[in-house]
């Protein structure tokens, strides 16, 4: 090739190779929620899913991706269930942590599915509809005059 190489501030990038800018995290989230913010927030500007008011209810998922994280260190560090002494021998119970956790894996599936974050919802969230249905009797009503 002949001539002056390119200038990379001269080359117009492609439609699709404009990257959208990603949001900061909200300044209320946890140090924790920040990070699982900061490694899917750009999975979902690509993917067209982080609308500034879709962005409260992600750092909400991110904040409960966070606490099972921290639930789980808990109960790996102290086990899910202590025992009691009652009038009926000893017993079981379950830690607080154990349903805390619980609870934020609840909220966690239900945000994730939300976002299109697991594979069966991704594929929801990628569906385009049935299209017109009545293209196709159209068509024939066309081809049978």
């Amino acid at each position: 090739m002949r001539g002056q190489k390119p200038k990379v501030s001269n080359v117009i990038p492609m439609k699709g190779d404009l990257a959208a800018p990603v949001p900061e995290a909200p300044d209320w989230m946890s140090a924790e929620g920040r990070d699982v913010w900061e490694r899917l927030a750009p999975v979902l500007v690509a993917k067209k899913r982080l609308e500034p008011a879709f962005e409260d209810p992600f750092a909400v998922y991110c904040e409960a991706v966070a606490d099972v994280i921290r639930f789980t260190g808990d109960i790996a560090a102290f086990g899910s269930w202590y025992e009691v002494e009652t009038r009926n021998g000893r017993q079981q119970k379950k830690r607080a942590v154990w349903g805390q956790r619980q609870d934020a894996i609840a909220v966690m599936n239900q945000l994730a599915a939300r976002f299109g974050l697991t594979p069966v919802d991704e594929a929801r969230v990628r569906v385009t509809g049935q299209g017109d249905l009545f293209d196709e009797i159209l068509k024939t009503l066309d081809g049978a005059d």
